[in-house]
């Protein structure tokens, strides 16, 4: 097959795991190969592809690896049988039918160099006949045979046919169709079970839900099986993978016996269906297990960074506050709370570390610094983190609040994320943008940055360390981490990027740049001030056409010399664009932002030979509305008075919370008491609920209700549902307080054993 016949087969393979064309395939391929980026095609080459989104194109990119991989692989196959001088037209035919990476490698076996085997000893000791003969006379006595064969190192019958039968048992552990048929069978009728280890359950009480543990292979979700995987990796559990004992067991030697061929009645066959019952228990059954296992893993790995990757996507995109000057406080107790001042550009003005708690107890001390500093630079938010002390910080705020003189506006104060906080407070890149700063003082400054927006504050920090993913230290880290990079590339690239202000971590995930052009632009503008149009970007050093053509679009500048600039509108179409405001009549500032006026405007008009309807289309959504920014607005949830701790609790209370986070079995929310409730997929709405991002995503506000609450072991069922159970009466009557500011920002919620133990137990109920 040459190198157009296999691109064509790659593309229609892709097309239809896409739902897209073959054609939109190649051209979408073609574009990356030459250096495009995801979202630059996503983006502004939507006549070449057809329209795909971002979300296709990662596919098409991930699927376009993994395919020229196995299309390398089958000719390497191809190649290495021919070379063997044993490549038949069926083989050939097999291989190039072949469809998954596994099949190619079942082909392969029987040719694949391998080390010393009992069958080639078996071989060289004159035993293959033996083997010949018993199958192709079923009737006769294997032993009767084997007689004629006791020679040399051969000293007995029984080593005769054991020699044979080890033969027989490599042949049909290397038989593709075979294997093909038992991987399906096991994929169908296959149990993971999990039983403890003697002596380990006092030790491995945290996974008590798979001592005893049995489920169908196929059925098993991802977070139950990393659950299992990892309590034996602790070896606190063995895992086995294999059909029902009692029927799935006599299938399976069922399946190995068809490799046989029909082999008749009388001793020989009997023999034969001996043998091949021996390849299931002895070899075939273990290549089987490591085979699922595997395929279980990858499974679970996949789903589990696929979440990670939603709720990262969800995080980067919540709401922000703006533009606003902020107080950020990293609350602490025996070491004080540190607190940060910044602009309304996230420029730190002024710190300050105060200690209201134990050892110091210094409240009046506390509450002075923080009233001078609200006053000097007109603070008008509040960014407390949410870790250790931050319910009694938030009460010391609320006191301060009353005390701010008659006429001055109080700041709003919002409980925010501190994940991910300390990684970057103790960074290279802090140390270079706050050499003299204290290391926790740091973390008081992206505390406030990340209030304002969460999008430029996060991407300084490895997304590993958000805290939004689930066992996600168990996972494939390269994968991850490959996953994660392109989930805060499209975010990025969605929002877009100020040119003037963004840092270089936030212009490194600008399509096309990269962290060198970064810096090189983030330089540029300190030694030759604010750009004052996109073209000037082609003076900083290293930044080539194509990073220019990659970029350019994604980077904002508001008040330069090209109106255009401000938009999302790209510099190879502000001539088509100009085309549009002049049919308007109008001045191209005057029309920016007049959807009344450009409404009336027929986008087929204005279609070119270089434009199609696509882009024209986006062109009017931009001028209609420039630079929007597709995030939310800014919301806050409220938590109750007097509910600051999970004893405050009380199955029937009403509450409202933030989704902190979301996993394959349901969504984990803050309602004020330090300790995440789950809302188990099955609680989420008063409906069937197949994946909880159909009703929730991190960071949303949410009414729920508390269905249980298990001080001891600190867990918390909620429930969305509207019939969510009534809550006794002493519950009911319990006023449930005035509301007070809560989360703007997710945290980390608890996960591992006690995420899956508890959906677990809600399920059973």
């Amino acid at each position: 097959m040459d190198a157009a016949q296999t691109a064509s087969r790659i593309a229609r393979q892709i097309a239809t795991e896409i739902a897209a064309t073959p054609a939109q395939v190649s051209a979408a391929a073609g574009l990356l190969d030459g250096g495009a980026t995801v979202p630059f095609v996503a983006r502004y080459r939507k006549e070449v592809t057809g329209g795909l989104d971002d979300t296709q194109l990662r596919t098409l990119s991930e699927r376009l690896g993994y395919l020229r991989e196995m299309e390398a692989r089958r000719a390497a196959i191809l190649g290495s049988i021919r070379d063997q001088g044993k490549l038949t037209d069926d083989l050939a035919r097999a291989i190039a039918v072949a469809e998954t990476k596994a099949a190619l490698e079942d082909i392969y076996l029987p040719f694949k160099p391998k080390r010393r085997t009992k069958a080639m000893t078996a071989r060289e000791n004159g035993l293959e006949p033996l083997l010949r003969t018993i199958q192709s006379d079923a009737s006769r006595d294997p032993s009767a045979l084997a007689r004629d064969f006791v020679q040399g190192p051969v000293e007995t019958p029984k080593a005769a046919l054991d020699g044979a039968r080890d033969i027989l048992v490599e042949e049909l552990s290397e038989n593709a169709e075979v294997l093909g048929k038992l991987r399906d069978f096991m994929r169908r009728e296959a149990f993971i079970s999990a039983r403890v280890v003697a002596g380990k359950d006092e030790a491995g009480a945290k996974f008590s839900d798979y001592f005893d543990h049995r489920e169908t292979w196929a059925g098993i979700p991802g977070h139950r099986a990393l659950a299992i995987l990892r309590a034996a990796r602790e070896e606190v559990v063995t895992i086995d993978i294999s059909p029902d004992p009692e029927t799935g067991a006599a299938r399976a030697e069922g399946i190995v016996a068809q490799g046989l061929g029909p082999v008749g009645q009388g001793p020989g066959a009997d023999w034969l269906r001996g043998v091949a019952g021996w390849a299931w228990r002895v070899r075939l059954s273990n290549t089987m297990y490591i085979d699922l296992l595997t395929d279980l893993r990858k499974r679970a790995h996949d789903e589990a960074i696929a979440v990670f990757a939603r709720n990262l996507r969800d995080l980067l995109l919540a709401a922000p506050a703006g533009p606003r000057a902020t107080l950020g406080i990293d609350p602490g107790i025996r070491t004080g709370c540190k607190v940060a001042v910044v602009d309304q550009t996230g420029k730190l003005l002024d710190t300050a570390t105060i200690y209201p708690f134990q050892p110091k107890n210094d409240l009046r001390g506390a509450e002075a610094t923080l009233l001078a500093l609200i006053a000097r630079h007109g603070i008008d938010l509040i960014a407390i983190g949410n870790g250790t002390a931050s319910r009694e910080t938030e009460r010391l705020v609320a006191e301060v609040l009353k005390h701010l003189p008659k006429g001055v506006k109080a700041p709003t104060k919002v409980i925010v994320s501190e994940a991910g906080a300390s990684v970057y407070s103790a960074s290279e890149l802090a140390a270079k943008e706050f050499p003299n700063l204290d290391v926790s003082l740091r973390g008081a400054v992206s505390i406030a940055r990340r209030l304002q927006d969460p999008l430029a504050e996060l991407v300084k920090v490895p997304p590993q360390s958000i805290g939004v993913g689930q066992y996600q230290h168990d996972v494939d880290q390269r994968q991850l981490a490959k996953s994660l990079e392109a989930v805060v590339e499209d975010a990025v690239n969605a929002v877009g990027v100020d040119l003037n202000t963004a840092s270089a971590p936030l212009l490194a995930h600008v399509a096309g740049l990269g962290p060198s052009l970064a810096q090189a632009i983030v330089t540029h503008r300190d030694a030759q001030g604010a750009f004052r149009s996109r073209a000037a970007l082609k003076k900083v050093a290293g930044l080539g056409p194509r990073a220019f053509e990659q970029s350019a679009g994604f980077l904002r500048i508001r008040d330069g010399d090209e109106a255009l600039d401000a938009s999302a509108v790209h510099p190879e179409a502000y001539g088509l664009a100009r085309k549009i405001v002049a049919a308007c009549g109008r001045d191209l500032r005057a029309a920016m932002g007049d959807g009344v006026v450009l409404k009336r405007l027929k986008p087929e008009d204005f279609v070119t030979s270089d434009f199609g309807l696509p882009t024209v289309r986006d062109i009017l959504a931009e001028l209609e509305k420039p630079g929007r920014d597709p995030r939310p607005g800014f919301v806050t949830a409220s938590f109750a008075d007097g509910v600051e701790d999970i004893k405050d609790l009380r199955p029937g209370m009403q509450l409202e919370g933030t989704v902190t986070n979301v996993a394959a079995f349901g969504a984990f929310v803050d309602v004020g008491v330090h300790q995440d409730g789950l809302v188990h997929v099955s609680q989420l709405a008063d409906r069937f609920v197949k994946d909880p991002h159909e009703v929730v995503k991190a960071g949303d506000v949410v009414r729920v209700r508390v269905t249980e609450v298990d001080v001891a072991r600190k867990r918390i069922g909620l429930t969305m549902r509207k019939d969510g159970g009534q809550a006794p009466a002493e519950a009911r009557s319990k006023p449930q307080g005035k509301p007070r500011a809560a989360k703007a920002a997710p945290p980390q919620a608890g996960q591992g054993a006690f995420g899956s133990a508890l959906a677990d137990a809600l399920r059973k109920r």
